[in-house]
């Protein structure tokens, strides 16, 4: 508590002083047609098929257009595309793209380009990885049309190709798209809204993003990622600042206009500023994650992971992350998000009730720990990171384990957190990050849940009895059969205790009130936002 009490004084003071100085050239005219935001981190790469952090999302959704967009419920809506049709016995999929869709460098965009971008998609997402298994072809007949020809059916097929969760299904040209999956990406070039302007980023401190001007909107009312996606911004700066009261004081004076994610503690300040809106930013909420590495020891043994769900608390972790107010934060014996359609917290008892940690001891013991340092990695420029890093640190301490903190940024846990090296050689034994609730609503989307051994988000978890669910769970068809089977999926997670769920919570987002159209969403959308 004294650790919060110190973040809000110190925010607080900073957020009365004078405004700080921003990267880049001042706002010249037509200020009012740029809008400047501050992410929750800097955007070093977008990367939308190889990057699964949010940042990459969030700039994917506006450089890069996708065939399918999710709406507010949840659900697929026709984007790129113009008409679909599904055979009968539910194996060949054809698919129309609009007319005239461009990429930014002029250039059309043909089927070829969506059948290479599914490609490199298909070999990187959970989902996607499911349909390239039981997939016969997949081919472009003309420049507009193309076909996806299964072995078996595969009913939530645009479903994963609108998903919000990472990695988006978006479409690159043709010759960006047959870059290895499991390589970066350095050409942004899309075909959505706004245009990357690579020549003025500034690594660390400024992204900047322009209206494209070919870009043709649906004439459908925008609805999250699907809809009529116009741009009445011309051009859009991404403000990196890591000190949230440098942000807060941005905000308070006008050189910033949007604030992703300010801190709970600075909530009350804000609120008092007559023009400036504060709310909350995605209703579907966050998932705090407890991530281990299950290919080194002592992680590779269930009986330590396992060890860390009988001891840790929900409680603890989210009232570091979230502070004090109760309705921002539930603790979740689940690994799908409270209040979404299969929620369910079988197998969850291990997080629930006092916790044990003479026998989470015995437990560690019996794995085999015998005092080796096991490195523990957390972001020390994303607030909640930090926070779960440091109640993480000392519950480790109290269970005997000898932690090596690695207390570092964003974007060298992101690199590191790839290395399947021993944690010894550059590897790592966990690390904290956060998962969008959108992502976490079902099996499909979701890519911690997935325990497909070198094909696993990173730790790499194999559980034969977890995949086996997730795919009885996708040939579902509904009702009370899927729920039965999302009660398996969720207790065959605990069994193997995939990772640990350190809570669901709620986060805010601050704007100016100049700054109209922004709709409470798991991604900051940016059409249909009016700065005046």
């Amino acid at each position: 508590m004294n650790r919060r009490k110190f973040l809000k004084s110190v925010a607080g003071a900073a957020a009365l002083a004078a405004s700080p100085r921003l990267p880049g050239p001042a706002l010249a005219q037509g200020a009012a047609r740029t809008l400047r935001f501050v992410p929750h981190v800097d955007l070093a790469n977008f990367d939308p098929t190889w990057g699964t952090a949010n940042i990459v999302r969030n700039a994917s959704a506006l450089v890069y257009d996708m065939l399918y967009g999710s709406d507010a419920k949840l659900q697929p809506q026709r984007q790129m595309v113009e008409a679909e049709e599904t055979s009968a016995d539910g194996l060949t999929w054809t698919f129309r793209l609009r007319a005239g869709l461009k990429f930014h460098d002029g250039e059309p965009v043909l089927a070829r380009d969506a059948v290479a971008s599914l490609k490199r998609w298909s070999a990187r997402d959970g989902a996607g990885k499911m349909i390239r298994a039981i997939e016969h072809e997949l081919a472009a007949l003309d420049d507009r049309t193309f076909r996806w020809v299964l072995k078996k059916p595969f009913p939530r097929l645009t479903a994963a190709l609108g998903k919000a969760g990472t990695p988006l299904a978006v479409v690159m040209p043709e010759r960006v798209a047959k870059t290895d999956p499991y390589k970066l990406i350095n050409d942004y070039t899309g075909s959505g809204p706004m245009r990357f302007v690579a020549a003025e980023q500034i690594s660390g401190a400024r992204a900047v993003f322009e209206r494209f001007a070919d870009y043709v909107p649906r004439s459908e009312p925008p609805s999250w990622l699907a809809g009529g996606k116009k741009m009445l911004i011309d051009r859009i700066e991404w403000i990196v600042m890591p000190d949230p009261g440098a942000s807060a004081a941005a905000l308070q004076n006008g050189e910033i206009d949007w604030w992703e994610q300010p801190l709970p503690d600075l909530a009350p300040l804000l609120k008092r500023n007559r023009n400036i809106t504060i709310d909350i930013a995605d209703p579907l909420g966050n998932v705090g994650t407890f991530r281990m590495n299950h290919l080194h020891p002592p992680f590779n043994d269930v009986r330590a992971r396992r060890a860390i769900l009988m001891a840790m608390s929900q409680e603890d972790y989210m009232r570091a992350v979230a502070g004090d107010d109760a309705t921002l934060w539930k603790p979740m014996p689940s690994f799908f998000p409270p209040d979404t359609p299969i929620y369910n917290e079988e197998g969850g008892e291990i997080l629930k009730g006092p916790r044990n940690l003479d026998a989470a001891k015995r437990l560690l013991a019996q794995s085999g720990y015998a005092g080796q340092p096991v490195v523990c990695m957390a972001a020390q420029d994303q607030p909640q990171h930090k926070a779960m890093g440091e109640i993480t640190v000392d519950l480790l301490g109290r269970l005997g384990v000898n932690v090596d903190f690695v207390a570092t940024d964003w974007g060298t846990v992101v690199g590191r957190r790839a290395n399947k090296s021993p944690p010894g050689q550059g590897g790592w034994n966990m690390f904290h990050t956060v998962h969008p609730g959108v992502g976490c609503i079902d099996p499909a989307s979701y890519i911690a849940l997935r325990a497909s051994g070198d094909d696993a988000w990173f730790g790499w978890p194999s559980d034969a009895g977890l995949e086996a669910a997730i795919t009885d769970w996708m040939e579902a068809t509904g009702g009370e059969e899927e729920m039965a089977v999302a009660r398996r999926v969720n207790k065959a997670a605990f069994d193997c205790a995939i990772y640990g769920p350190t809570g669901f919570f709620l986060r805010y987002a601050a704007w100016r009130k100049n700054v109209t159209g922004i709709v409470q969403c798991p991604i900051p959308l940016f059409w249909g936002v009016r700065k005046a």
